[in-house]
C-alpha cells in the first residue's frame, strides 16, 4: 500500500486498484479497515479506485491525538490525500459511515469534488437516522430467519453496552439479504478489521451538527448518487429518498433484494450502476 502524511503528521495508507479516472473511496464501520470494500463488485474495471484506510485502521497509523478520529476531522485526511495525488478535482464514494465523511468533504471542499456517490449511507450526520418504526418494520420482515433470535439478542447486548467486535459480528446477519457462505465470510472478516477506539472517536461529541451539514448539501450542486438497498436497516429506502431530496442535483438508485453490502451479494449490478453514474 502507498502512504502519505496527513495534516497532523499521521502516516495514512491507501491502496489502488484498476485504471482510468480516479475515484476516492471512503470506508465505513466506522473503524473498519477498508479491505472489506474489496473492489466494490469489480468497479476497478471501470475506474482507478483509491481506497483509503481511515486513520487508525488497516495499514494507517494511529494518530497522537484521538480527537482526530472524529468524523468531521477525517474530512481533512481526504483533502490531504487529494493534495498528495496532485488532483484538482476528485470523484468521491463513501460507504455507510464513510458517506458521512464524504458529505463532510463535499461541504468543506465543494470545488474539489466532481461526482459524489453515497453507497448505503449512514444518515446520522444529516439527522436522518432510521426511526424505531423503520427498525420494527425491518425486523418483522426478517423474523422467520433461523438466525434471527441470535442476531437480535446481539442487538440487545449492544444496547446494554456490549461494543465488542464479536457482538457486532453476531448481529451482522441482519445486514445481508442472504446469509450464505459468502456473506458469512465477509462478516467474520470484521473480527480482524474493526477497532472500537476508532469507532468511538468517529462518534465523539461534536462530530455531528446535522443542520449545518444539511444546509451545505442543499448548496452542493454537483451530481450525487444515493444508492439504497431494500434489505438494509442502516439506510432505509425512505430515509435515503429524504437524503436525495436535500441535494439540488441528486439521483437515487434502489437495489432490490440486497443488504448493506450489495457488492457482496450482487457485485455486477453494483459496479454497473455506479460506473454508469460516474460516466455521466
Amino acid at each position: 500500500m502507498a502512504r502519505f502524511t496527513s495534516f497532523d503528521g499521521t502516516q495514512l495508507a491507501y491502496r489502488e486498484a484498476g485504471e482510468g479516472a480516479p475515484l476516492v473511496v471512503l470506508a465505513g464501520g466506522p473503524g473498519r479497515a477498508s479491505v472489506y470494500l474489496e473492489t466494490l463488485g469489480g468497479l476497478d474495471a471501470h475506474r482507478r479506485l483509491i481506497i483509503l484506510d481511515n486513520r487508525g485502521t488497516g495499514e494507517s497509523d494511529e494518530p497522537a491525538d484521538p480527537f482526530t478520529y472524529r468524523r468531521d476531522m477525517l474530512v481533512r485526511d481526504v483533502e490531504m490525500l487529494r493534495r498528495h495525488l496532485r488532483l484538482d478535482v476528485v470523484d468521491v464514494l463513501g460507504h455507510s459511515a464513510g458517506a458521512g465523511i464524504a458529505m463532510g468533504y463535499a461541504a468543506d471542499f465543494p470545488d474539489r469534488v466532481g461526482r459524489l456517490v453515497l453507497l448505503t449511507p449512514a444518515l446520522r450526520s444529516v439527522g436522518l437516522s432510521p426511526e424505531q418504526s423503520d427498525w420494527d418494520t425491518f425486523l418483522a420482515s426478517r423474523a422467520d430467519r433461523p438466525w434471527f433470535a441470535a442476531a437480535t439478542a446481539a442487538l440487545e447486548r449492544n444496547a446494554a453496552g456490549d461494543d465488542s467486535v464479536e457482538n457486532r459480528v453476531a448481529a451482522s446477519p441482519l445486514l445481508y439479504a442472504r446469509w450464505d457462505e459468502r456473506a458469512q465470510a465477509h462478516a467474520n472478516a470484521e473480527l480482524g478489521q474493526w477497532k472500537y477506539s476508532v469507532a468511538l472517536g468517529y462518534n465523539a461529541e461534536g462530530a455531528f451538527v446535522p443542520g449545518i451539514l444539511r444546509r451545505a448539501m442543499e448548496e452542493f450542486d454537483h451530481p450525487v448518487l444515493v444508492y439504497a438497498c431494500t434489505v438494509d436497516p442502516i439506510a432505509p429506502v425512505r430515509r435515503c429518498a429524504e437524503l436525495a431530496g436535500l441535494f439540488p442535483n441528486a439521483s437515487m438508485y434502489v437495489h432490490e433484494g440486497v443488504g448493506h453490502y450489495p457488492w457482496v451479494e450482487e457485485p455486477d449490478q453494483v459496479a454497473k450502476q455506479i460506473a454508469t453514474f460516474l460516466d455521466g
